[in-house]
């Protein structure tokens, strides 16, 4: 049995394109989180497609991220991806590897937080 739609809810990014068609300015919206025209730096888009059976992706980031950022971002990322199948699958063992992985991301990209 299939679920009734009861509510529709939209999300929309605007990518400003320079003349090369390179994105120099990106804005989110979201209004059912209150969220309007909120700018980013980057951002990685993934649809599952069914009738594929194949992830379609969009990956964008402006030219003014700096490596540093895109470094953070992918650690972030990672991490999320690792909570998200977790939430999603129980899959434990496994996301517990792919969070080790990402210390070792982050160690080898030099974002670990100092210790005292």
């Amino acid at each position: 049995m299939e679920d009734k739609i009861v509510k529709t809810s939209e999300i929309s990014i605007k990518v400003g394109l320079n003349e090369n068609n390179l994105p120099v300015a990106m804005k989110w919206t979201a209004p059912d989180g209150s969220v309007v025209d909120s700018p980013a730096k980057a951002m990685l888009l993934s649809l599952w497609d069914p009738s594929e059976n194949n992830t379609m992706k969009i990956d964008l980031w402006t030219k003014d991220m700096s490596i540093e950022e895109m470094k953070q971002f992918f650690h972030q990322t990672l991490l999320t991806l690792a909570d998200t199948f977790e939430r999603a699958t129980a899959e434990h063992n496994i996301t517990e590897d792919l969070r080790d992985y990402c210390y070792h991301f982050a160690d080898k990209m030099d974002i670990l937080p100092e210790r005292d």
